[in-house]
């Protein structure tokens, strides 16, 4: 492209304020050609795709609680533990731990069963506590690795070290998106995980697939309002770039940034009109923000996060995830890593959640969009049964928990088990490729067949492992 002509383009875009879209034009990897369940146009990449086979799901939430939450503090209560209060482990702990944590420590908190099922939640949890009949709560988990970073990576990307696509690009590559004036893959975090971007990256798929990412509540795309130009008049200036972009497109078909530049302005003008009322949770009743906890001063930032989740997938977004990484007291990319304070931060924690989940459940549900939007919560990886200091946990991945909502899951259903001291998964385990498979199967696709050749090879999310977790579905 002719110096002169990119950059104003460039400046063009700019007047969009594409914020979160500030990775489709910047991107300009080269990729072979996919193998989508039917090949996407590589003039509309997010045009919709029927799924390899019936889904359950249509969209996906993914409520992150990044740092790790405690398992055994929250959803899987260990009495053993209290029988070896400060004493260590009756069995050797693995090699691959950080620091020799080895006496065990009882949870401070309350259990109590719940719903039909009586699923045994914790007392931090007394709203979500109430719908746990919608709940299909993991309690053997498995990861592999015991540091965040890759920790994280795996959880969202399916791979612990290299860059790789995440869930959410794999998702919008597969299916593309309904509502075409919206980005299909939106991401929505006050304040970044440590891990960043690689967490919604696309990655070496098309640079379309990208994760868009909302950081600011209460401004959640910058530069939007229309600029002075009338709606023709800003037609026409794009059908003139466009035609700019489709000459230098001519003989670089493979380049897919070139591509996903084209649609970005077009995705730019189209959300002028229908982000801000996306956006827009002043409009909704303050019956409905009470449910979320808006305007309490623990609830408030979590509470508006998760009702843009309800609002965006109402709206055909494929996929939304909500990063909890910041209260109304603290701004921290790890806000479950509770190495210290687990009598103070955890419950701080789930506060700051509580009502805000159990509310995005009950609306989903009451407008009839939870039998097919499925959500999920989890960390990286649990917290470990004995205690760091006298007050905190080191980071766990042998056996944790994390549960699944809606779209097509079996609730009031506990799967899994821990042994009796909350260390190692024992029955049923789910590991995080599992997982992926899992959710991919109810979103319709094969992981299998959901492939991209790339470096001479076909890469998929869960790599050549996985196995679809079947007692789970409806």
């Amino acid at each position: 492209m002719l110096p002169h002509r990119r950059h104003a383009l460039c400046t063009f875009a700019n007047g969009f304020g594409l914020v979160g879209l500030a990775g489709l034009l910047a991107q300009e990897g080269r990729s072979e050609p996919g193998r989508p369940p039917a090949d996407p146009n590589p003039a509309d990449p997010l045009a919709v795709r029927p799924p390899q086979f019936p889904a359950k799901a249509k969209r996906l939430i993914f409520l992150f609680m990044s740092g790790g939450p405690s398992h055994v503090d929250l959803f899987d209560p260990k009495p053993k533990l209290k029988e070896f209060a400060g004493k260590p482990l009756p069995f050797d702990q693995p090699k691959l731990v950080r620091t020799r944590t080895v006496n065990c420590q009882p949870t401070p908190f309350k259990f109590a069963k719940h719903g039909q099922a009586g699923i045994e939640i914790s007392e931090l949890f007394p709203h979500l506590a109430k719908r746990a009949d919608d709940l299909c709560v993991l309690r053997g988990m498995v990861a592999d690795n015991i540091n965040h970073n890759g920790a994280c990576l795996q959880m969202n990307t399916g791979e612990q070290a290299f860059s790789r696509p995440s869930m959410g690009s794999w998702l919008l590559y597969g299916l593309g998106t309904e509502n075409r004036s919206l980005p299909g893959f939106v991401v929505l975090s006050p304040s970044q995980p440590a891990q960043g971007a690689p967490l919604w990256s696309n990655s070496f798929l098309p640079a379309a697939y990208q994760g868009t990412l909302v950081a600011n509540l209460a401004k959640p795309v910058e530069n939007l309002a229309e600029p002075g130009t009338s709606p023709d008049a800003q037609r026409r200036q794009l059908d003139a770039l466009k035609q700019l972009n489709l000459l230098h497109q001519g003989g670089r078909e493979e380049d897919t940034a070139l591509a996903a530049r084209i649609a970005s302005y077009e995705l730019a003008f189209r959300m002028q009109k229908e982000a801000p009322e996306a956006f827009d949770i002043g409009s909704e009743t303050k019956t409905t923000r009470d449910l979320y906890g808006i305007g309490d001063a623990p609830t408030d930032i979590f509470g508006k996060q998760c009702l843009m989740a309800r609002r965006l997938v109402e709206r055909g977004v494929r996929v939304v995830q909500v990063y909890h990484t910041q209260t109304a007291k603290r701004s921290s990319c790890q806000l479950w890593d509770q190495h210290g304070g687990l009598r103070t931060e955890l419950p701080a924690n789930c506060l700051a959640t509580d009502k805000p989940i159990a509310g995005l459940l009950a609306d989903l549900k009451a407008r009839g969009l939870l039998q097919d939007t499925l959500v999920v919560w989890g960390g990286e990886f649990g917290r470990t049964p004995t205690g760091e200091g006298t007050d905190g946990r080191e980071h766990h991945p042998f056996g944790f928990t994390m549960w699944l909502a809606g779209g097509g899951v079996k609730g009031g259903l506990s799967y899994g088990n821990t042994d009796e001291f909350g260390w190692h998964a024992v029955e049923k385990k789910v590991h995080v490729h599992d997982l992926h498979a899992t959710l991919l199967h109810l979103m319709g696709l094969d992981h299998e067949k959901l492939t991209f050749r790339h470096a001479g090879r076909d890469y998929r999310l869960t790599d050549v492992h996985g196995v679809v977790v079947k007692d789970i579905l409806a």
